[in-house]
């Protein structure tokens, strides 16, 4: 199965690659593959626009927006189409940008389950947020007890 990694690129410190990086290795010690966005900057996008696109935010507005539409239709494929689920960070960060709310909103419309992370309490995250999550966890920790449950149960099936 598939995992596609949501939380912050955009605010955090580290773009999101630390916490992506440690659930990766679990993920793929329970045999599934995971897309971390984080780690494809390139996506669909040329040289230059990789090179250059943060900066169009602020002196180029029309061609940022081309870009970073390019970029919202590539992770929205993933989600969408190509994800099997969805492991979400919800962070301080998270509710500054608006791509893991958009991810979130499509993974809940197209019942694809969304294991939501909290590094924050419940009660400080949106409602929209909690309605589009499969599960909450408070730590790493709980999901991957959930996970390595549910890979018994997937184990005792076949």
């Amino acid at each position: 199965m598939l995992a596609y990694l949501c939380g912050a690129i955009e605010y955090s410190p580290d773009h999101g690659k630390a916490w992506r990086a440690e659930i990766t290795l679990f993920l793929r010690e329970q045999g599934h593959e995971v897309y971390d966005p984080a780690l494809d900057e390139k996506k669909n996008l040329s040289d230059e626009e990789v090179r250059d696109f943060r900066k169009w935010k602020a002196t180029d507005l029309a061609r940022f927006q081309a870009t970073i539409r390019k970029i919202i239709d590539w992770d929205l494929e993933w989600v969408g189409r190509k994800s099997d689920f969805i492991v979400a960070y919800w962070d301080e960060y998270s509710g500054r940008g608006a791509g893991t709310q958009g991810e979130l909103t499509l993974a809940y419309s197209r019942g694809i389950p969304v294991y939501l992370v909290t590094a924050v309490p419940v009660a400080q995250i949106s409602g929209w947020i909690l309605g589009c999550a499969t599960e909450v966890f408070t730590s790493f920790e709980e999901l991957k007890h959930r996970l390595r449950a549910e890979q018994t149960l997937t184990a005792g099936r076949d």
